[in-house]
């Protein structure tokens, strides 16, 4: 039997271990001798995980809950690998996923390595090139120490190659995240506001705010906010935003909302529907701008970089950086319809799940035997 450990350590996780869990569960039905965990690194009661995001996922909620819950950053490694830890230790384990770059994701694979248990990195091989970035720390550490490194893209391989890992440890398995935009695409639910608001398919924008750095220089995401405010005109800009991000833009803005709409946030299969069918996105997150890249919508991103270079590259993002006078110029070139053609990046074709079980039952049985 095949042990797999998929370690989650924030909302955004659950989207991309979704389809690792329908892989997993298939190969299972199918007579492989494959079986699987699902550990959160936080509270059974965190607020951000709602019953419906488990509902529209299709996906039961976590097997294990570490229970960790701080906002310092050291704290918070050193608790999950403490309790990672002792899972770990009391629960057979072949091969541990870990997730993205986050604080807890960097604590769960030095636990893992220190087991002397396979240990897999998705999404290896992404890079701001930014030491100052926390999260860069946390990628370079875990790619470092990761014995299978999975790539949404060539970009990813070439970075994890320079770097130093060995071309055998790095697979290009392709855009997880794609995985469930095809799958899901039939369940999309167009949602109440759209009526409300009086939305019509191809008319409105949506804009997303994430980025605890861009809501933290007020007088900069005030500037940005108007411009895009103004820029917009009639068009209806839909927000669905959560609470830190609805206060810091209701503050910046007060009466001068124009056609700026904050809403509640959406559940998946709503917020998938409302995103697909926008005119355009404004957004500072590099999974809606990877969607917006799979639907072909035009995307500005809030950021001067991307750890997602194909959605540039070859798909409908372009980055503007902080600045309001460059957002205001993409967006009124995006809702008069000058935009860049643009196409999937390579394997975007909603077998990545499939791809990353193949390997793992290939190769964690090799890295068992050798001691990794």
């Amino acid at each position: 039997m095949l042990n797999i450990c998929i370690v989650v350590g924030a909302r955004p996780n659950f989207m991309k271990v979704a389809p690792i869990l329908r892989a997993i569960d298939k190969a299972q039905a199918d007579g492989e001798a494959i079986g699987r965990t699902l550990v959160y690194a936080g509270r059974a009661d965190d607020p951000t995980l709602e019953a419906s995001l488990f509902d529209d996922l299709q996906m039961a909620r976590p097997d294990v809950f570490l229970g960790v819950d701080c906002e310092n950053l050291n704290e918070l490694t050193g608790q999950v690998m403490t309790k990672f830890e002792s899972y770990l230790q009391s629960h057979p384990t072949d091969v541990v996923i870990v997730v993205d770059d986050l604080a807890s994701t960097m604590a769960a694979a030095i636990v893992t390595k220190k087991q002397g248990i396979t240990l897999a990195h998705l999404v290896a091989g992404t890079r701001s090139f930014d030491i100052h970035m926390p999260k860069e720390i946390n990628r370079l550490v875990i790619d470092g120490l990761s014995d299978l490194l999975f790539t949404a893209g060539i970009t990813g391989n070439s970075i994890t190659n320079r770097e130093g890992a060995e071309q055998s440890r790095v697979y290009m398995v392709g855009n997880i995240l794609i995985d469930n935009q095809r799958f899901y695409h039939s369940l999309w639910r167009r949602p109440p506001v759209c009526d409300e608001l009086g939305l019509e398919d191809g008319r409105y924008v949506v804009f997303t705010l994430n980025r605890k750095a861009l809501m933290a220089d007020k007088e900069n995401l005030a500037r940005m906010v108007r411009a895009m405010v103004s820029a917009a005109g009639n068009t209806p800009v839909v927000a669905p935003l959560r609470g830190a991000a609805a206060k810091a833009v209701s503050e910046v803005l007060g009466s001068e909302v124009g056609a700026l709409h904050i809403v509640e946030p959406l559940g998946y299969l709503e917020f998938g529907y409302l995103a697909a069918h926008a005119q355009g996105v404004v957004t500072d997150s590099g999974n809606v701008a990877e969607e917006a890249t799979f639907n072909g919508v035009p995307c500005i991103t809030l950021n001067s970089y991307t750890e997602h270079i194909e959605t540039v590259k070859v798909g409908s993002n372009v980055l503007v950086g902080e600045d309001a006078e460059r957002l205001a110029q993409c967006l009124g070139d995006m809702l008069a319809g000058r935009w860049k053609h643009s196409s999937l990046p390579e394997r975007w074709d909603g077998r990545t799940a499939e791809r990353i079980v193949q390997i793992l039952k290939e190769c964690a049985g090799e890295h068992s035997s050798t001691g990794h």
